[in-house]
C-alpha cells in the first residue's frame, strides 16, 4: 500500500481539478436536493389531481343518476316513505332480533343509604354563595361546613 500511495504524485492541474470537483459537489448538492423535493411535491399533487378526478367522476355518475325519474321515485319511496295513490304500507316496528339486543343492566346496589346532609338545602346555599361572592372559597364547596374563622388573640 505504501508503494501505491508513494506512486502518486500530486500537480498543480491535478489540485486544481479536485478543488473543481469539490465545488462542484457544493454546488449540486443543494440543486440535486431541490430537484428531489420538486419531484416530490410533483407526485403528491399528481396523485391528489387522480383523487379529484375520481370524486368528479362519481359526483357526475351521481348527477346522472338523479336526472332519471325511476331513480328519483325509488330514492323517495325507500328515504321518504312516499306511495302512490292506492298502496298499502306496512311499516315494521321493532324487528330486531332479540339475541342482538344488548343484555338487561343489573342494579348498582340492592342497598339504599341516606345521605348524611339535606342535599337541597346544600345545593342551594351553594348556588346562592357562589352567585353573590366574588372569590371562590372553601365555603362554596358543597358538603363542606362552614368554619369559623379563628380569632386574632391580642398580643401582651
Amino acid at each position: 500500500m505504501r508503494g501505491w500511495l508513494g506512486g502518486i504524485r500530486l500537480s498543480g492541474f491535478m489540485a486544481i481539478m479536485m478543488g473543481l470537483v469539490v465545488l462542484a459537489a457544493f454546488v449540486l448538492v443543494p440543486t440535486v436536493a431541490t430537484y428531489v423535493e420538486q419531484r416530490q411535491r410533483i407526485a403528491a399533487l399528481e396523485a391528489a389531481v387522480q383523487v379529484t378526478a375520481a370524486d368528479i367522476a362519481e359526483l357526475e355518475a351521481e348527477r346522472e343518476r338523479w336526472s332519471d325519474p325511476a331513480y328519483i321515485t325509488t330514492q323517495a319511496r325507500e328515504r321518504l316513505y312516499y306511495v302512490r295513490p292506492g298502496e298499502v304500507v306496512y311499516l315494521v316496528d321493532d324487528d330486531v332480533d332479540p339475541a342482538d339486543l344488548p343484555p338487561e343492566e343489573a342494579d348498582v346496589t340492592d342497598e339504599v343509604e341516606r345521605t348524611r346532609t339535606d342535599w337541597m338545602a346544600q345545593l342551594v346555599r351553594s348556588v346562592v354563595v357562589a352567585g353573590v361572592s366574588d372569590t371562590v372559597g372553601p365555603e362554596l364547596v358543597i358538603g363542606v361546613p362552614d368554619e369559623p374563622e379563628p380569632t386574632p388573640t391580642p398580643t401582651p
